[in-house]
């Protein structure tokens, strides 16, 4: 991949900011060749195994790429592998709720373009997340898709206990700053191909 440089924010109103961002951060995930998503794909795949962190999780919320994301597939089958457990999310009107997953499992179709596990599923509760972004910056602060479905799982499953969150996303997708709202929740890792980042300001 060429060297990258991460997206910049200036001159951007605070009111379009974060969707300039976004915008910004698709399309240079979109413009990725294929293959060398595929091999970044990969590569992030294997991190995320490596991480000591993600290994002590008990149950590790994954989820299904949709058009040009990362693809954490592999990751998730070499958690199951491992013998660790797996969850995918629902999408539903009071937020993410996550459902066990084992290989092989027949999904169904849920919004936006989403493949979701079954919804007779009993609900679980992670204690570790693996989470899709749009778009990121090196203190773990993310845009996601507009709709702070993550923001909402991450603090809900908080009431319980630490949840260990790790966004996975391409470097093209890194920015210089995201702007924070009260709302967003940090993530404690970033990984992408280029490597594994600890986000600073984050336990």
């Amino acid at each position: 991949m060429a060297p990258h440089s991460p997206i910049s924010d200036a001159g951007s109103t605070d009111l379009t900011r974060k969707g300039d961002l976004r915008r910004a951060a698709l399309a240079a995930r979109d413009a990725l060749d294929p293959a060398a998503r595929q091999a970044a794909s990969a590569a992030i795949a294997r991190a995320l195994l490596a991480l000591p962190e993600l290994a002590d999780a008990r149950l590790v919320g994954a989820f299904w790429p949709i058009r040009s994301e990362v693809d954490p597939r592999p990751a998730a089958e070499g958690l199951r592998a491992r013998g660790q457990a797996v969850a995918l999310p629902q999408v539903t009107p009071d937020g993410l709720v996550f459902r066990a997953w084992r290989p092989g499992d027949a999904l169904v179709a849920g919004r936006f373009g989403l493949s979701e596990p079954d919804p007779s599923l009993p609900p679980v509760e992670p204690d570790a997340l693996i989470v899709p972004l749009a778009a990121f910056d090196r203190t773990g602060q993310r845009i996601g898709y507009g709709r702070g479905y993550y923001d909402g799982a991450i603090a809900r499953l908080s009431r319980t206990g630490p949840v260990l969150t790790v966004g996975v996303g391409f470097a093209a997708q890194e920015v210089d700053r995201v702007p924070a709202e009260p709302h967003d929740r940090p993530l404690r890792f970033v990984i992408t191909e280029a490597g594994v980042i600890r986000c600073a300001g984050t336990a």
